[in-house]
Protein backbone atom coordinates (compact mmCIF):
# COMPACT_ATOMS: atom_id res chain seq x y z
CA UNK A 1 0.00 0.00 0.00
CA UNK A 2 1.41 3.31 -0.67
CA UNK A 3 1.55 6.05 1.11
CA UNK A 4 -1.62 8.00 -0.38
CA UNK A 5 -3.42 5.15 0.03
CA UNK A 6 -2.25 4.99 3.70
CA UNK A 7 -3.41 8.45 3.79
CA UNK A 8 -6.98 8.08 2.63
CA UNK A 9 -7.59 4.76 5.00
CA UNK A 10 -6.52 6.72 7.95
CA UNK A 11 -9.04 9.44 6.81
CA UNK A 12 -11.80 7.32 6.61
CA UNK A 13 -10.78 5.76 9.54
CA UNK A 14 -10.58 8.94 11.65
CA UNK A 15 -13.81 9.78 10.55
CA UNK A 16 -15.10 6.65 11.41
CA UNK A 17 -13.68 7.35 14.96
CA UNK A 18 -15.04 10.46 15.40
CA UNK A 19 -18.83 9.78 14.58
CA UNK A 20 -17.93 6.61 17.53
CA UNK A 21 -16.47 8.88 19.76
CA UNK A 22 -17.56 12.52 20.14
CA UNK A 23 -15.17 13.72 21.99
CA UNK A 24 -12.38 12.99 19.75
CA UNK A 25 -11.17 15.40 17.65
CA UNK A 26 -8.71 16.12 14.49
CA UNK A 27 -5.96 16.83 16.88
CA UNK A 28 -6.22 13.93 18.94
CA UNK A 29 -5.51 11.61 15.74
CA UNK A 30 -3.08 13.37 13.79
CA UNK A 31 -0.99 10.42 12.72
CA UNK A 32 2.67 11.38 11.05
CA UNK A 33 5.21 8.59 10.32
CA UNK A 34 6.57 7.50 13.29
CA UNK A 35 3.84 8.61 15.66
CA UNK A 36 1.68 5.80 16.12
CA UNK A 37 2.39 4.75 19.47
CA UNK A 38 2.07 8.27 20.53
CA UNK A 39 -1.21 9.07 18.83
CA UNK A 40 -2.56 5.53 20.82
CA UNK A 41 -1.89 5.80 23.35
CA UNK A 42 -2.97 9.65 23.98
CA UNK A 43 -6.43 7.93 22.00
CA UNK A 44 -5.78 5.16 25.40
CA UNK A 45 -5.69 7.89 27.79
CA UNK A 46 -8.98 10.49 26.19
CA UNK A 47 -11.08 7.10 26.04
CA UNK A 48 -10.15 5.22 29.26
CA UNK A 49 -9.47 1.68 26.78
CA UNK A 50 -6.86 -0.63 26.88
CA UNK A 51 -4.22 -0.74 23.68
CA UNK A 52 -6.02 -3.89 22.63
CA UNK A 53 -9.13 -2.58 22.95
CA UNK A 54 -8.37 0.41 20.62
CA UNK A 55 -6.68 -1.25 18.43
CA UNK A 56 -9.84 -4.01 18.22
CA UNK A 57 -11.78 -0.68 17.80
CA UNK A 58 -10.01 1.07 14.70
CA UNK A 59 -9.68 -2.56 13.07
CA UNK A 60 -13.37 -3.11 12.76
CA UNK A 61 -13.76 -0.12 10.97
Amino acid sequence: MNTEESKGNWDEQKNKLKQKFAALTDNDMLFKDGTKEEMIAKLQKKLGKTREELIKIIEGL
